[in-house]
């Protein structure tokens, strides 16, 4: 992806980077933002107002983070991915304050998982991905989704647990069938089959003859 590699990180001054956190150049780290210990955010990167990345998590090049993202480790996040306002990826399956025996948990007591963002994909403002769970290829999930399991390439899903309800092209925009297993970005005119509940671009190497 491409980035200006010249240009410095931009770090507001209210922004909280621990000093062993990477920051890509050309990101822009905003007001209240906090970026923990060895975290890797990549070139060409946005980090909202008052988001959190966690210790660890990995964010890719050109990525988004709205305002008041959560983004908790061991979360990782490929190039060009949109995490919308408010969003939480999750990373604790069974959250407890304490033990079965009633003392306090520490870090000892259990064990992060993480959700997995594909490139390109998108998660909608105050949706919530419950780790671990993995968002596929330019993917959408809808503002106010609930995700407890994968999500598959190109599917838009949302509802509460959320469910694909069309498929969506690399523009975000849905896409129209063309025929029993074809599928057309009116965007972008790009073009997909589908099989198996599986969507896959059409290899555009090949060409046809009468």
């Amino acid at each position: 992806m491409a980035t200006d590699s010249t240009a410095p990180a931009r770090i507001l001054g209210s922004a909280d980077v621990d000093e062993r956190a990477t920051i890509g150049v050309g990101t822009t780290i905003w007001h209240l933002a906090q970026v923990r210990e060895d975290a890797v955010v990549g070139a060409g990167c946005t980090v909202g107002r008052g988001a959190y990345v966690g210790p660890g998590v990995r964010v890719g090049d050109g990525c988004k983070l709205q305002n008041y993202a959560l983004v908790y480790e061991p979360a990782v996040l490929e190039d060009g991915v949109f995490v919308g306002p408010a969003v939480v990826l999750t990373n604790d399956l069974y959250p407890r304050a304490i033990t079965p025996d009633g003392a306090v948990k520490t870090t000892d007591d259990w064990q992060a998982v993480g959700v997995t963002i594909r490139t390109g994909a998108a998660i909608g403002a105050r949706a919530v991905c419950v780790a671990p769970v993995t968002i596929g290829r330019w993917a959408t999930v809808a503002a106010g989704a609930v995700v407890t399991t994968d999500v598959p390439d190109f599917a838009l899903v949302a509802g509460v647990p959320a469910r694909r309800i069309r498929w969506v092209g690399r523009a975000g925009v849905p896409l129209e069938r063309t025929g029993p297993e074809g599928w057309r970005c009116p965007a972008t005119g790009d073009e997909f089959t589908e099989a198996d509940g599986v969507l896959r671009e059409a290899d555009k190497s090949v060409s046809f003859r009468e």
